[in-house]
């Protein structure tokens, strides 16, 4: 596993790579050292507990061929030096930031004589690079951290007041999980279901979801109007383009919801008794019922509805399993 930290000034990028380090016995790579990369929050970092290397291709040359082991850096910080390494699927970028004042008295610990306005240039000049100034990253690249923290995979965010109440959260979100590099089924098609959600014209709000057996996709569905019909989103259907709320009028409603249109697409014969469907919201009772009239084994949705209560009963009742599972998402 390999994990790349990158941050706007002060966030704790160190003490972080400290703390993998330290805790999880990872090998820091690096690039030289500068002045920039002097520890942050106390952290104190011998010279012997880390390897340098002349270039960041040199990096990933040996990092590919020691992929098992375990390493961190901080040096890789434009798209330039980055965009090669999302390739690997052992690698992990992970992005750290945190209040600005927060962060500013950090730095100001470091240097007692910097004002906020100097703290906030630097910063500003940091994420995006400042007027005519090419070289912020140190080494002739203007600074693109803007587009990098935004690729992270993981993002911290660090108003921590010592490194005790740092540390207990990176215990909790759990840097070495496996699922980060390469997500479980559950995660899998989770995120297939939420993605789906986003083809949604619906007015009220957006659902998708996954019908899935033996570990392979039968069919897809989010909701909205019938086909052939006006969408959602143009008028087509009264009770969605109206004051009603969750749960209300929905014998108005002219919307196939997700797991209806799933569903329709599968057809009975090819669900099976085995079949699960995923769906970024818990199923509605009109849907609960289709659900289980298919032969449905297993119901896994991310966020809750207003009829959740209703629906588990049903779905008790006709032997599906109901189950919530929580996404991964920053911290």
């Amino acid at each position: 596993m390999f994990i790349a930290l990158v941050g706007t000034p002060s966030s704790g990028k160190h003490a972080v790579l400290d703390y993998l380090v330290q805790r999880h016995d990872f090998t820091r790579l690096d690039l030289g050292i500068s002045a920039t990369d002097e520890p942050e929050q106390g952290v104190s970092l011998g010279v012997d507990e880390w390897r340098t290397f002349p270039t960041s291709e040199a990096m990933l040359d040996a990092a590919t061929r020691a992929w098992r082991s375990r390493h961190v850096t901080t040096a890789l910080r434009t798209w330039e030096d980055i965009e090669p390494w999302l390739k690997r699927p052992w690698f992990l970028l992970v992005g750290v930031d945190g209040p600005l004042r927060a962060r500013y008295e950090r730095e100001r610990r470091r240097r007692p004589a910097l004002t906020l306005d100097a703290f906030v240039d630097e910063h500003d000049a940091s994420l995006h690079g400042s007027a005519g100034d090419a070289t912020s990253t140190g080494n002739g690249h203007q600074s693109d951290l803007a587009r990098v923290l935004t690729t992270a995979a993981v993002r911290i965010t660090n108003g921590f007041p010592d490194i005790d109440g740092l540390y207990r959260h990176l215990d909790a979100v759990n840097l070495l999980d496996e699922q980060r590099l390469r997500p479980g089924w559950d995660l899998y098609f989770m995120t297939l279901a939420s993605l789906a959600a986003h083809r949604s014209n619906c007015m009220k709000r957006r659902v998708g979801a996954i019908l899935v057996r033996g570990k392979r996709i039968i069919s897809t569905g989010y909701n909205g109007t019938p086909r052939g019909t006006t969408n959602c989103n143009e008028g087509g259907c009264p009770r969605c383009n109206g004051p009603a709320k969750g749960g209300q009028d929905l014998s108005a409603c002219f919307c196939l919801h997700a797991e209806e249109n799933a569903l329709l697409e599968a057809g009975r014969e090819r669900i099976g008794p085995d079949a699960i469907i995923y769906s970024n919201t818990c199923p509605c009772l009109l849907c609960s019922v289709k659900i289980v009239q298919c032969g449905v084994r297993e119901v896994v949705y991310n966020k809750g509805y207003s009829m959740d209560t209703a629906s588990a009963t049903l779905l008790a009742e006709g032997g599906v399993v109901l189950r919530q599972m929580d996404m991964p998402g920053d911290h």
